[in-house]
């Protein structure tokens, strides 16, 4: 049976491009003996999919931007189809019927992009965590040191994390702007101090960032996860750099109020962060070189960078961070994304220091490539202990969007945005399965021409365990693929009910 899988496969793809002018989707490669099987779920064009190894669709819910799927077999998701902007959201049960929503309704409060579902071990019940841009006054950024010179500061904002339980009480809040520090006023209270400059504060981000003055989404934050061993949360920003925060040291129970003031303090600065020590003083930033044909990337990690999270218990790199770096701002000749896995504890001997350990004190390697990729060398952090590129520069790049997750085998699932790319490797760079998602801004297809980027866009996609907890008696007979559905009549794309939504107390 494998054996036939394998050439049914192989005979499908054989007429598929390298440098595609026109491709098929769908599934392109599987191979039984090295993929991890289970059930790959995504959400496009406002429907989530599940389908299985043979890109059989299993079963569909009427929501899909950014699907979060739960335990129980329902699926959270954002209330609107895209993942930049949205009011709130949505909790769908199996069958589709809306059984939670929530809108956010204060005023200078923008959720985007981001959000999950924790479970919130001082209340004893679930709650969900969303980033939010958050709105600042002109009056705001110049009492907090931002240099008055660089201003007006009209549409400024910073994201917050927000925490919101099941009832739509805001429990918990910390924000981007407690925890600015500044070297142009004296005279504020989050001055720099005499005689220390910004390096000295890398728990906290610098109100005036070289090139970059306070503006509107000025972070653009796009993904957070929540460690519920350590009670952390990673946030990322997808100018390249993710930084870690204490969630539970500042939470109070019982007392919202009194753990935002605790968030809002120094409790609340920064633990970790990486991606960009320049940022922060403490690293060479990207530049032109002097004969202006060539550049540097500095100690610049990533840019463009989705998708943080920490590789969950029980998987390979457990504890470690896990993040898309999409490859934008490296001041490469040839873009190309990778995948990046760190880990925040390694300190420059190759040891674990049983804490945080800031990524320029454990060091940097020189890397080289191929000279056929016209790259020129950079330094790595030696904090990454695996990562994940094609060969061929030319052969992986998503310059939005995108995912990687481990799976419980020691491979990686990646979601590649801009292509609608889903593929598997190993942990050697092997590719163990290959998908090409097939739903387009006007319908399902089974060839793709030259098209513009986003076509078939795939903001982030996950793979399960068949033995996963939401699966538990349900059905999962493969039901066709999605273009032989769209086929047969049946449109892919979301059936545009309205809504009607319950207010929330």
């Amino acid at each position: 049976m494998r054996r036939t899988l394998l050439v049914v496969v192989l005979l499908a793809t054989s007429t598929l491009a390298y440098e595609r002018l026109q491709g098929p989707t769908e599934l392109l490669f599987h191979d039984p003996a090295r993929a991890f099987g289970g059930y790959t779920l995504f959400g496009v064009g406002g429907r989530t999919w599940l389908i299985d190894m043979q890109g059989r669709v299993v079963h569909t819910w009427p929501i899909g931007t950014n699907p979060h799927l739960l335990d129980n077999g329902r699926v959270l998701d954002a209330t609107k189809d895209d993942p930049s902007g949205f009011a709130g959201f949505r909790e769908v049960d199996w069958d589709g019927r809306t059984v939670w929503e929530y809108t956010e309704r204060r005023e200078g409060y923008a959720p985007h992009h981001d959000w999950v579902r924790i479970f919130n071990t001082k209340l004893g019940s679930p709650t969900t965590l969303y980033i939010a841009n958050r709105s600042i006054t002109h009056e705001q950024a110049i009492a907090a040191g931002a240099d008055p010179a660089k201003g007006p500061y009209r549409d400024g904002q910073m994201d917050a994390i927000v925490e919101v339980d099941l009832q739509g009480r805001i429990v918990w809040e910390w924000w981007f702007f407690d925890h600015v520090v500044q070297d142009v006023d004296p005279t504020k209270p989050n001055y720099v101090g005499q005689g220390r400059i910004v390096a000295d504060h890398p728990g906290r981000i610098n109100l005036n960032m070289p090139g970059k003055p306070l503006r509107r989404d000025w972070l653009h934050c796009n993904s957070l996860d929540y460690n519920a061993e350590s009670g952390h949360i990673v946030i990322n920003s997808v100018q390249g750099e993710l930084c870690v925060i204490d969630h539970d040291g500042t939470f109070v129970a019982g007392d919202p109020k009194a753990g935002i003031a605790r968030a809002a303090g120094p409790a609340g600065d920064f633990l970790y962060r990486f991606g960009d020590p320049a940022r922060y003083a403490q690293g060479e930033p990207p530049r032109i070189l002097e004969n202006w044909d060539a550049a540097t990337s500095g100690h610049k990690q990533m840019g463009g960078a989705h998708d943080a999270h920490w590789i969950a218990p029980g998987l390979a790199g457990a504890g470690h961070l896990m993040v898309f770096n999409n490859g934008q701002y490296l001041f490469q000749r040839t873009p190309q994304s990778s995948v990046l896995e760190i880990d925040p504890f390694l300190q420059a001997d190759g040891r674990d220091a049983g804490r945080y350990v800031n990524p320029p004190d454990a060091g940097y390697r020189r890397e080289t490539y191929d000279k056929d990729t016209h790259n020129q060398p950079r330094y790595v952090s030696n904090q990454i202990v695996w990562s994940f590129r094609s060969v061929n520069s030319h052969g992986f790049y998503s310059h939005i969007g995108s995912s990687a997750r481990r799976l419980p085998n020691g491979n990686t699932f990646i979601c590649s945005d801009t292509e609608g790319h889903l593929f598997e490797v190993t942990p050697d760079g092997a590719l163990a399965w290959e998908y090409i998602n097939p739903v387009t801004r006007d319908g399902a297809v089974k060839v793709l021409g030259d098209v513009l980027p986003m076509t078939n866009s795939l903001f982030r996609a996950f793979r399960y365990a068949p033995a996963h907890p939401a699966f538990r008696g349900r059905d999962l007979s493969p039901k066709g693929t999605i273009t032989e559905r769209a086929a047969q009549g049946l449109d892919p794309r979301p059936q545009r009910r309205p809504s009607k939504r319950q207010p929330v107390e």
